[in-house]
């Protein structure tokens, strides 16, 4: 895809997330839009002429495939609304995300097709993604493993010892995306327990660490990606400096934004801005 058409797509996803989380009455706008360049990119960028991440819907659960691992959970309806685009399962699902019975939960659901591994807790991800990617190397398997994180996780040990741990088997196959949008549950990150340096923690373990200072250029993300992709010998970290609430005038760089969805009047305001980026 074009530049231009990742956009678009980029703003399609914006519109049907929201949707879906306005609708449920419960989700995280704030999270949910800081990663949309992320994800949009893994899934409809291409590199060479080929598309960035591997995946069939025709065949969901074929061994060769990429996986993708969702860390920061709570931006799981983004996630959701571009597994329906893609024709993973049918996109009238979103209406009823978080209900009971429901097959999209508020959480990443490895029993929804597309997603490689159920999410309920922060600090997890890393850990699922170096094990997946060990598994592919005993496997011989040419696919990649993505974890995708948000900066506050960062703030929990388990990440650390599972960094340690893909630098020590040398996981070139796993590319590790910090969504640093600077918020979390409790407010900025850098007031409830500043993580620091990113790039220095990182290199610090052994990964290679490409910086993106606009995490919502998808130039800028697709060269990292393809950048990742030629790592030799070591697992990856792409660090994203993205703004939560991205796309809601009112609502980025807002920590009162971050875990809660747009009522039926603010999502009346957004809605048209986005349709006319369609």
């Amino acid at each position: 895809m074009r530049t231009e058409d990742l956009q678009k797509k980029a703003a399609q996803v914006r519109l049907d997330a929201l949707m879906a989380t306005t609708k449920a009455g419960s989700g995280s706008s704030g999270s949910c839009m800081s990663v949309v360049e992320i994800l949009v990119s893994l899934y409809y960028g291409e590199l060479l002429g080929e598309r960035v991440f591997k995946c069939d819907p025709e065949r969901p659960g074929v061994e060769n495939r990429d996986h993708l691992v969702l860390s920061k959970w709570k931006s799981v309806p983004t996630l959701y609304a571009i597994l329906a685009d893609l024709g993973f399962f049918d996109k009238s699902e979103l209406d009823y995300l978080g209900q009971d019975a429901a097959m999209l939960k508020a959480w990443p659901d490895a029993k929804v097709p597309g997603v490689s591994a159920t999410m309920h807790g922060y600090g997890h991800g890393l850990s699922v993604g170096v094990g997946m990617a060990l598994s592919g190397k005993m496997s011989k398997n040419s696919n990649k493993v993505y974890v995708v994180m948000g900066d506050g996780e960062l703030q929990e040990g388990q990440v650390w010892e599972a960094a340690m741990s893909a630098a020590h088997y040398k996981l070139n196959n796993l590319v590790a995306f910090v969504d640093n949008n600077k918020i979390q549950g409790g407010g900025f990150v850098n007031g409830v327990m500043d993580v620091g340096h990113v790039q220095d923690k990182f290199e610090a373990f052994g990964w290679s660490v490409i910086q993106v200072m606009d995490g919502h250029n998808f130039d800028k993300i697709l060269d990292a990606v393809a950048r990742a992709k030629t790592a030799n010998r070591r697992p990856v970290c792409i660090w994203c400096h993205t703004v939560a609430g991205r796309g809601i005038d009112f609502a980025e760089r807002k920590p009162g934004y971050l875990n809660v969805p747009l009522s039926e009047s603010e999502m009346a305001e957004v809605e048209p801005k986005l349709r006319q980026l369609l």
